[in-house]
């Protein structure tokens, strides 16, 4: 039975009765705007933050772009006699790599490129060397999206430090730079992400890492960092990001946080053990058929969900294709240049500084991902999927 006191909701337009804006006076936006609120100190307590740090996006692109060029954009605001330097990892996500590739074909800023190892972790020294009185912002991603490797953000943070303490180095746009920035998208689920133990100045997380979380971004940057707007329009978060907020996904994505919270070190664990499983039975399997096997990256610096492989002399996206036709879905490179024929731009960085693999046909890798929802009765499935794919290919590839 309807209650007499309750409140009859009357919509004045079409769009409103999908989604009432954060933004509005009335009492739907009111409610709306409380329940943002909510999920953003939800995610400051998550990176150990302030609610007034945390901005939202429409996913992780979004947000390293905002930490991008919202910082070169900010300093050309002020001054356009010097041009400002940034530096970035050379197996960095495309988000990071094609938004300073643009940057520099315009002549907006001058770029360095630190090449990773031949296990695809960077060195932190070799970087301080490339920081210039120019530089004002490094980003380098926290755990890499293709060979999962675990970037040194803490070690590069305090060398970072120890620059701006040396009497001689002082930056020419204040003495707050040279901002770090992480792309810590791949490591939400099973990494402490606070802020204060990075010693980062701004990081970068996606919804679509999280369940139910798609179309959601974060940029963490802290207080005194100045960023410009990349988008003309309201003045939503903070006046920083433009556009009415994606309020029931961004709560969702803050729910799932707080899940995520309370779990990630028993996670580890379970997927972990999962992975190491799975890298070892792989191994035997395709030794056994007779092909050479090759883990991409550094086995134990390494996210625990994460196995990239190179088999030799098989084309990766053939079996792509044959393990999609049994309903096993992997990948040959990031998902965001897996329509280009080129090789993944990670495997031949990490190739560049080897002796043993660098021929064409080491180029070439699968990735292996795995989550919440995957069991040890799953691994084996893939197993023996392999193994059934592998002797019907080697006529053909051996």
């Amino acid at each position: 039975m309807k209650n007499k006191n309750q409140k009859r909701i009357i919509y004045a337009d079409y769009a409103s009765s999908f989604a009432p804006n954060a933004s509005a006076i009335h009492e739907l936006g009111v409610s709306l705007k409380k329940k943002l609120e909510e999920s953003r100190k939800k995610t400051a307590v998550f990176l150990g933050a302030k609610t007034d740090e945390i901005v939202f996006t429409s996913g992780g692109t979004e947000a390293n772009n905002l930490a991008l060029q919202g910082v070169v954009w900010h300093i050309l605001s002020k001054q356009k006699k010097t041009l400002p330097h940034i530096i970035v990892s050379n197996i960095e996500h495309p988000s990071v790599l094609e938004t300073v590739k643009l940057l520099k074909e315009r002549k907006l800023v001058e770029v360095t490129y630190i090449p990773v190892e031949e296990n695809g972790i960077l060195n932190p020294a070799l970087l301080k060397k490339e920081i210039k009185k120019n530089t004002v912002l490094i980003s380098v991603m926290f755990a890499n999206n293709e060979i999962g490797v675990l970037e040194p953000i803490k070690e590069i943070a305090k060398e970072i430090r120890h620059w701006k303490k040396h009497s001689n180095n002082k930056n020419i746009f204040g003495e707050e730079y040279p901002l770090l920035h992480t792309d810590a998208v791949q490591a939400v689920h099973y990494f402490d992400l606070r802020m204060e133990a990075l010693g980062v100045d701004m990081l970068s997380l996606s919804g679509s890492k999280i369940q139910n979380g798609l179309g959601v971004g974060v940029l963490f940057k802290k207080r005194e960092v100045k960023l410009a707007s990349l988008l003309g329009g309201g003045d939503q978060e903070f006046g920083i990001r433009a556009g009415t907020e994606n309020v029931e996904r961004i709560y969702e994505f803050a729910e799932a946080l707080e899940s995520i919270k309370k779990s990630h070190i028993k996670e580890f664990k379970r997927v972990k053990s999962l992975r190491d499983f799975f890298a070892k039975s792989l191994e035997k399997i395709v030794l056994k058929n007779g092909f050479e096997y090759i883990i991409n990256g550094d086995f134990e610096k390494r996210l625990p969900n994460n196995l990239n492989v190179t088999i030799k002399n098989i084309p990766s996206d053939l079996l792509v294709i044959e393990l999609s036709t049994l309903g096993i879905m992997i990948s040959e490179k990031s998902a965001c240049k897996s329509g280009d024929k080129e090789v993944s731009h990670v495997i031949k960085a990490i190739r560049e500084k080897s002796l043993k693999y660098k021929s064409p046909e080491y180029l070439q890798s699968l990735r292996f991902s795995f989550g919440e929802s995957n069991t040890k009765k799953d691994v084996i499935f893939i197993l023996k999927s392999f193994e059934t794919i592998l002797k019907k290919l080697k006529k053909w590839y051996k």
